[in-house]
């Protein structure tokens, strides 16, 4: 089997845009319409973006809910993969 780079957990994208915006996790989870630990797991990439929470990020300004799906449907693929 070739070698081959998975990609990461759309929480570690997400987790660069939020040290970004200077905000705190807690303001960050109020903005996206979520409780702190739902967005902790998602940035420890223990959850997955969901389409709920892919608009909420649409909605705040941080690329689009298609860019975020995409992004967690390449990571279930790769994990899938790795476990076929």
């Amino acid at each position: 089997m070739n070698e081959f780079q998975y990609p990461s957990h759309p929480g570690e994208c997400l987790r660069d845009s939020v040290t970004a915006s200077g905000l705190t996790q807690n303001e960050i989870a109020a903005r996206l319409n979520m409780d702190r630990s739902s967005l902790h797991r998602l940035l420890n990439g223990r959850a997955s973006i969901t389409p709920r929470s892919a608009l909420a990020l649409e909605a705040i300004g941080w690329s689009t809910a298609e860019h975020w799906m995409r992004l967690q449907a390449a990571f279930d693929l790769a994990r899938a993969r790795r476990a076929a």
